[in-house]
């Protein structure tokens, strides 16, 4: 397996999910960013839920204009994904992306 920088290893996860009521696609949704959380970030993760239909004032404040949407509040830069999250290859990619505060590996 690949070594990871500590700092990597100890990152922490904020991740803000909107969805629109408890349709299917909202479900699913949040079943994959919990998938995807345990797999691959367990323990270093929190994960809040929003419906836009009860808090539309938070859905409004970050400008959320489809139902799901997840934001990735930290590790910095701020990442949205539209969408029920199903391609959790390319999640998986986009949510564990270095970030420009993390330092790269020593050669």
């Amino acid at each position: 397996p690949r070594a990871q920088p500590a700092q990597a290893a100890n990152q922490r996860y904020v991740f803000r999910l909107y969805v629109a009521g408890l349709t299917p696609r909202s479900t699913k949704a949040i079943q994959n960013l919990k998938a995807v959380c345990e797999a691959q970030l367990m323990g270093r993760h929190e994960i809040e839920v929003v419906d836009i239909y009860q808090q539309p004032q938070q859905a409004q404040e970050d400008q959320i204009i489809a139902a799901p949407t997840l934001i990735r509040k930290l590790p910095l830069p701020v990442q949205q994904f539209v969408g029920d999250l199903s391609d959790t290859n390319s999640l998986l990619l986009e949510v564990d992306r270095p970030t420009a505060t993390t330092p790269p590996p020593h050669a």
